[in-house]
């Protein structure tokens, strides 16, 4: 297949360098491009990438073996010096890694080459949980020649990137398109990519890229607008699919006025019709949601995470233990202040109905559109979240650990942890669950954590949406699963004839 044309709903990406590539749009193109040691697969398995094996001698220690003859696009052969590179940028402050942070890059002591091929991470504290951020950007490599000859310049639309993947990066036309081209020297032959071009565009206006994907102006798009699910469901032109996810909507509280007291949290989740959203706003293709760990997130110990799940607060409404709660907190008089980003008319809908059952509470919630350009800011800056009580995602888990979800929000050194929440109780068995090779005894000890977590309702989980993935009747191969973050999805995509 000569091309494909693909849709980026939530934007064009701000950079190709793994480093700063921490959002929808820049691993959506990103995992393309740019291979990892580990790969998380669409069934959320997490296996080796580049790395041939992973060994893990003692508590704090990682070997990586390094596939040999994987060469990057212009020929060179990577290296172990090319991964040691590529690991330490995320170690040094004056690169500015979106992924660094206490319980990753700060747990590292040493990154060293220790064979031709065998690249050793020694961590400070025992953690099993980097192996699989490994199948990020984190652990994704470049070409440490390339890298340091484009400077501040590397992954910009002017200078790119030099990666391993099963395309190659051909140009990006800032504001207009990043255009890919099929690897043809790619080291794994069962993966090459089947077309010989892929571009990717950037409609995030869910009308037009509707009319984009019916009129086959856009061949296909994953996270296609929930209002157009009816409309594609019954398209003559290709089919919708719905595919596992680790994605949840859900407001996160940002720990300011009436909204940082857990009652009034706890509260308004419990006046807030989740189901009637699952059906209505999301048509069906998403389930209402008890905690910040979706069903089937995981990849290990089900039945452990399942019975954690079944004991927590239940989505039925719940209007008068909800006022009991609110009694409780004082009957709290001021305004809720929620943030969305006003371009996504998703979000104005479900808080509609937030909105509507804070009032059968007494709660005055006050939605607030943010446009998208500095929307963004509201998850890394705590300037930008002043004055909010709250603001709306459409969150996911980087890797299908929950443990890992939960420790960047609950440490008390993580930027993501939003409310400042605090429970050394739950902080000693984070440290006991990150140290815990045992998958079942592991997902005991997480559940332990999600619990006591959701008690405080820091987040409010609205629903958990499924993959939802158009394509044309002229492609296939996209896989429905949320892996298109980290997984070299678009080599499957080829021809359906």
């Amino acid at each position: 297949m000569d091309r494909v044309t693909w849709n980026v709903p939530y934007g064009e990406p701000t950079s190709l360098d793994p480093l700063k590539s921490y959002n929808y749009p820049e691993n959506e193109v990103l995992s393309n491009l740019c291979e990892s040691l580990m790969r998380v697969n669409p069934d959320f398995s997490v296996t080796p990438g580049l790395a041939e094996s992973a060994d893990h001698p003692t508590p704090t220690t990682w070997v990586y073996n390094l596939r040999k003859g994987v060469k990057f696009w212009d020929g060179k052969e990577m290296t172990a010096d090319d991964v040691v590179f590529s690991l330490k940028r995320h170690l040094d402050p004056a690169e500015g890694s979106y992924w660094a942070g206490d319980m990753l890059t700060g747990n590292i002591a040493s990154v060293k080459k220790t064979g031709a091929y065998q690249v050793t991470v020694t961590l400070k504290k025992p953690d099993v949980v980097i192996n699989d951020y490994m199948a990020t950007p984190l652990g994704a490599v470049t070409e440490a020649a390339f890298t340091r000859q484009a400077g501040a310049k590397f992954g910009t639309p002017d200078k790119g990137v030099m990666c391993t993947g099963p395309f190659a990066l051909k140009k990006w036309d800032k504001g207009s398109q990043v255009t890919l081209v099929r690897n043809d020297a790619y080291w794994d032959e069962s993966r090459k990519a089947k077309a010989k071009e892929f571009d990717f565009r950037f409609i995030v206006d869910p009308a037009t890229l509707t009319n984009a994907l019916k009129t086959g102006e856009i061949d296909g798009s994953y996270d296609v607008p929930t209002d157009a699910v009816d409309q594609l469901s019954n398209a003559t032109n290709g089919t919708l699919y719905l595919g596992k996810s680790m994605q949840m909507v859900a407001i996160i509280g940002t720990g300011d006025g009436p909204f940082s007291d857990p009652r009034v949290r706890t509260a308004l989740l419990m006046a807030t019709d989740r189901e009637a959203i699952s059906k209505t706003v999301f048509a069906g293709t998403a389930a209402p949601l008890r905690s910040v760990v979706p069903p089937g997130s995981y990849s290990y110990a089900s039945k452990v995470y399942e019975d954690a799940y079944d004991k927590l607060l239940p989505t039925t409404v719940d209007i008068e233990g909800a006022k009991k709660l609110v009694q409780e907190a004082g009957k709290p008089s001021g305004p809720i202040t929620i943030a969305y980003p006003s371009e996504r008319t998703v979000y104005e809908d479900i808080l509609a109905e937030v909105q509507s059952a804070g009032k059968k509470i007494g709660l005055d919630i006050q939605p607030k559109g943010v446009p998208s350009a500095r929307y963004g800011a509201f998850f890394s800056d705590a300037e930008a979240r002043k004055g909010y009580s709250g603001f709306m995602t459409t969150n996911y888990f980087d890797v299908p650990e929950p443990l890992a979800f939960l420790r960047n929000h609950i440490d008390p050194g993580s930027a993501e942890n939003y409310d400042k929440f605090s429970a050394p109780e739950i902080t000693a068995l984070l440290d006991q669950a990150s140290a815990e090779n045992d998958d079942t005894k592991r997902a005991e000890f997480t559940a332990q954590i999600e619990t006591k977590y959701m008690a405080k309702t820091p987040w409010l989980p609205i629903v958990a949406p499924s993959t939802r993935l158009f394509m044309n009747s002229k492609i296939t191969g996209a896989p429905a699963s949320f892996v298109y973050l980290y997984y070299p999805w678009a080599a499957a995509v080829g021809s359906a004839k």
